[in-house]
């Protein structure tokens, strides 16, 4: 029996899948003019601002750990969700209550319908990201929120997130991907993500490739703010022996870096002690990273969600390193616009047995073509296509160590199946989004 609780929130989503019908638009008009109508309520927090190509999430994860741990109260928004919307908005770890979803969605829907024109329809047609974004804003504005921990959604200069000035801003690194959107070049999508850096507010990076970083040097000269990169070289200067991610991968250990980093940057600005980074990297949970699962029978599973190429590399270095015992079982899906011809044929190589499923997506890769890319790239293993994710597993039942990987939707999936999330198969479709073009306008922005 439905509550009035869960039918408001039912409701709620669905307005939310309304607003996917307006795609995912680059530029900050919208997003500037509904926080203004919510009061602005950027202009009472504080922000790291996160961007980059691969590892925003683990960061953004690692930063709230040890912020947390240092006793702040801490916001974190991160996308997409795995599974259930409320993950994108947390508060000291606590995913935002469905009653505030219902809240922050009729107040915020009301602003709108203030702002009919006369002529019909709103003046502001808000997509899901900037509408979630300022649903975001307002709920840690009203939760008191001493820190904030912002990721991007998609580049940088012109996501919605980028309204904010934060006390620093921080990037990843830059890898060939969105390319139909940030440009088909190292330079041109560093400076898409570069467009978060604020003048004089300090910017953290692990970008080592030359192209991107010269990008990042020059535009934080511009902006005269002051750099700090993380190289290969300084990660084990930070980290020392005792200082790392429960995370599996060399690539933690470097987004572990990168997030001691910033908390260096900004110690006079929020002073950290060092007990407490320790324990905040000691106790970080961030889902369907490497993430390890044991079933009963012995049955390992490795969920990742590689989703590029720098993504799948990092998933085999791990695998090279970590599980070099047994070959494993390869589940993998993937979404059409992603590059899945160059993570098959990274992958490849490691399994013996392959098999491509579709991702629950209208975006997703044909599961027929991803096993001929596996077969291309290793004529000696066992591939073959399934109709679904759960025929895979099920195929695959006696074998001993599984690796599900390929996309952040298919870990969703996979996460609901092996009953380690509740189901939200509804809320999972809240990730589908199509660019709209990105005009003039929004360009200027």
């Amino acid at each position: 029996m439905k509550t009035a609780e869960t039918s408001g929130y039912a409701a709620a989503l669905e307005f939310l899948y309304g607003l996917q019908l307006f795609g995912a638009n680059f530029g900050l008009e919208n997003t500037r003019r509904l926080a203004a109508l919510a009061g602005n309520p950027e202009a009472n927090l504080r922000f790291i601002h996160v961007a980059g190509t691969n590892g925003k999430g683990s960061t953004c994860a690692m930063l709230e750990s040890i912020y947390r741990a240092a006793g702040l109260r801490v916001g974190l928004f991160t996308s997409p969700h795995l599974v259930s919307f409320r993950e994108r908005i947390q508060v000291n770890r606590q995913l935002i209550p469905e009653n505030e979803v219902v809240r922050l969605v009729a107040e915020l829907r009301a602003g709108l319908e203030r702002q009919t024109h006369p002529t019909g329809g709103h003046t502001i047609q808000p997509t899901l990201f900037e509408f979630a974004t300022v649903m975001a804003l307002k709920f840690f504005a009203a939760q008191h929120c001493e820190l904030v921990i912002w990721e991007t959604g998609l580049g940088g200069r012109l996501d919605a997130t980028n309204i904010v000035t934060p006390l620093a801003s921080v990037i990843t690194n830059i890898g060939l991907d969105h390319q139909q959107w940030l440009g088909e070049t190292l330079a041109s999508i560093a400076a898409e993500k570069a467009g978060i850096i604020k003048p004089g507010v300090p910017v953290v990076t692990a970008t080592e490739a030359p192209e991107a970083l010269a990008v990042l040097k020059r535009m934080a000269q511009e902006q005269n703010a002051p750099l700090t990169e993380v190289t290969a070289h300084t990660v084990e200067s930070r980290l020392g022996e005792s200082l790392a991610p429960p995370l599996l991968g060399e690539h933690q250990r470097q987004n572990a870096a990168l997030a001691v980093a910033t908390v260096e940057v900004l110690q006079k600005n929020i002073p950290v002690p060092a007990e407490s980074l320790h324990a905040g990297l000691a106790t970080l949970d961030w889902p369907g990273r490497l993430q390890l699962v044991r079933r009963p029978g012995g049955q390992q599973i490795l969920l990742d969600g590689a989703h590029n190429a720098d993504g799948a590399h990092a998933l085999r270095s791990a695998l090279e390193r970590h599980f070099t015992a047994i070959r494993p079982v390869f589940i993998l899906g993937a979404l059409a616009d992603k590059n899945w011809p160059d993570i098959c044929r990274l992958l490849a190589p490691l399994a013996d047995t392959i098999l491509t499923v579709p991702v629950a997506s209208k975006r997703t890769a044909d599961a027929a073509a991803l096993a001929q890319a596996f077969r291309n790239a290793n004529p000696g293993a066992a591939v073959q296509s399934r109709e679904s994710f759960a025929a895979a597993l099920n195929a695959s039942q006696e074998a001993p160590f599984i690796v599900i990987t390929g996309s952040l939707y298919l870990i969703g999936e996979a996460l609901e199946h092996l009953g380690l999330a509740p189901g939200h198969a509804a809320e999972r479709g809240l990730n589908e989004w199509s660019a709209a073009a990105v005009t003039d306008k929004n360009a200027a922005q």
